[in-house]
């Protein structure tokens, strides 16, 4: 990179030869002129020229020297915000408005955790009805205020463009939380569980429950998938129909309404009553008479409930249903043999995670990330930290919720 203009104008200096270059005298002359006087002046002459080219030397020297200088501390400036900053800063977390027991949870986990190592903890969740302007807002505060690191579980992955950089402008680093921010720059890393994982696991657990509980095919399904303003919920169903769609290519799963698109499947707001009113037009217009429904591929336990609560109201058979976040409703469902399956994504490892990137950020070390190449947000590839889920059904549910206090009675 070429030196700035201030450096070049300030430090330009011109190194002149004199106006009349010095002459040779004629060789008759220089022949001739032996005496002490004439070799005298010549001699001065040469160091003279010597002296200007020396000086001219230096002075480059020097111009080099001091623009390098500033370029470096430039450079060095630049960097300033990898060096860490104090224990007690400003730790902003914005979060979605409070649509499960993981969001509550999580809420809860990140002001104690925060607190609990020292940082001042800014925890917010986005309103019910105006969830993109509360969470934009809520990040341009935290900016404001000055918080060095905003964890953002985001309510419309496309929509904070703006605060982010924000964010980034004020030198803060930024966390994706649960949810993959999109189309922007500005995101230094990504924590969650692997969703993908999870989508091939529900996917995998609705062919295992219809499998037991109808030994051969063909089986009748339905397919629902998440809120299309949230990133995860395509994650959530890629992997799912990774697993199911050979199948359904094959004939042996039949897709009952024909609704395979996730424009098609999918539940705004990952709101219960919006997947319940589908549910029910479905058995109207594609379950009529005696025809089966066999399974439901449902991304998350809140729709789950959801979708049963539809298929109990028009008296049909209970199917095979899916779901994820192993809410304490939902659990008590597997153990009633109702529905079949959750996802266990625990909360409290993921908050533990992510406070541990914070810390390091806080020391000036880079976090762990063990994944570089997966999560393309559409401008770049962000690092990220990803855990396993855990599929629960009741045969595994003792001891997949071991050690949780809250779940782990459920499971007797």
């Amino acid at each position: 990179m070429s030196g700035s203009p201030t450096c070049t104008t300030r430090h330009r200096h011109t190194i002149r030869r004199p106006d009349r270059a010095i002459q040779p005298r004629s060789t008759a002359y220089r022949t001739t002129a032996t005496s002490t006087h004439e070799r005298f002046h010549f001699a001065m002459r040469k160091l003279l020229l010597r002296s200007i080219t020396a000086v001219g030397a230096a002075a480059l020297l020097t111009l080099s020297t001091a623009c390098s200088n500033e370029r470096e501390g430039s450079s060095s400036s630049d960097s300033a915000g990898s060096k860490g900053f104090s224990k007690d800063s400003l730790i902003g977390v914005a979060l979605p408005a409070k649509t499960s027991e993981n969001w509550v949870l999580a809420g809860d986990l990140f002001t104690n955790g925060l607190k609990n190592a020292g940082f001042k903890a800014d925890v917010q969740y986005a309103g019910a009805s105006t969830t993109v302007a509360d969470q934009q807002a809520q990040i341009s505060s935290m900016v404001t205020k000055g918080a060095k690191v905003i964890v953002i579980g985001a309510t419309d992955a496309s929509q904070l463009t703006t605060q982010v950089k924000q964010a980034k402008d004020e030198g803060a680093t930024v966390i994706a939380y649960d949810r993959l921010i999109t189309n922007t720059p500005d995101i230094d890393y990504y924590i969650a569980f692997d969703n993908f994982k999870v989508g091939q696991l529900q996917g995998q657990a609705l062919i295992d429950g219809m499998k037991a509980k109808k030994p051969k095919g063909p089986w009748t399904i339905e397919l629902f998938s998440g809120s299309p303003d949230d990133n995860n919920s395509k994650v959530f169903f890629d992997g799912a129909m990774q697993v199911l769609k050979p199948l359904i290519d094959k004939g042996d799963i039949v897709v009952g309404s024909g609704q395979k698109d996730i424009k098609q499947t999918a539940t705004q707001g990952w709101k219960a009553e919006n997947a319940q009113q589908r549910m029910d037009s479905l058995l109207t217009s594609a379950y009529s008479g005696k025809k089966t429904l066999d399974g439901v591929l449902s991304p998350n336990d809140t729709l789950a409930r959801a979708i049963l609560t539809s298929v109990k109201g028009a008296g049909k058979p209970v199917p095979i249903v899916t779901g994820q976040d192993s809410e304490v409703e939902s659990v008590k469902s597997i153990m009633a043999g109702v529905q079949y399956s959750t996802i266990n994504k625990d909360t409290r490892k993921l908050v533990a995670e992510t406070v541990n990137m914070i810390k390091s950020l806080q020391k000036g070390d880079k976090p762990t990330v063990n994944d570089t190449k997966s999560y393309n947000n559409g401008v770049k590839v962000v690092p990220a930290y990803l855990l396993p889920p855990v599929i629960v059904t009741k045969k595994n549910a003792a001891e997949a919720y071991a050690n949780d206090p809250k779940l782990a009675p459920l499971t007797k």
